[in-house]
């Protein structure tokens, strides 16, 4: 099991990514072009999440307000798919081409996204992530 490593900056969580943990999403992830493209970026940025999907979401034609939380709003936007029962199961798992297949095929994320918007759900905890909609329902 991976541990993951959280870096608090004021009220916002900086998240980081290992080498390590590069090392293995790249193992697990042979298959998916695009996940070892953005996980190259998230190398580039020195393993910096947020940074990382900026860049990726410019590359991807978006134009992201350029804050400390624009990846957890993308992610939280699509929490309603997210959180349901199989994808969920998935990413209880952790990260594997089957997580990313899945978010590709149930979401419009842009396909160079969806590697960081997964390991933002696993970083900040599959059950915390998922809390708010459970609450609602």
């Amino acid at each position: 099991m991976i541990e993951f490593s959280l870096v608090g900056i004021q009220s916002f969580m900086r998240i980081l990514i290992t080498p390590q943990e590069l090392e293995q999403f790249r193992a697990d992830l042979t298959n998916h072009p695009a996940a070892l493209d953005a996980l190259r970026v998230i190398e580039d940025c020195d393993g910096d999440l947020e940074d990382a999907a900026i860049a990726l979401a410019i590359r991807s034609g978006q134009e992201p307000d350029i804050n400390d939380r624009w990846l957890e709003g993308l992610a939280k936007r699509w929490r309603h798919i997210l959180c349901q029962a199989d994808l969920k199961e998935n990413l209880e798992d952790g990260l594997s081409g089957a997580v990313v297949d899945a978010i590709a095929a149930d979401t419009e994320i842009p396909s160079k996204l969806v590697t960081p918007v997964a390991i933002y759900i696993l970083k900040t905890g599959v059950q915390d992530f998922c809390q708010p909609l459970e609450e609602k329902l």
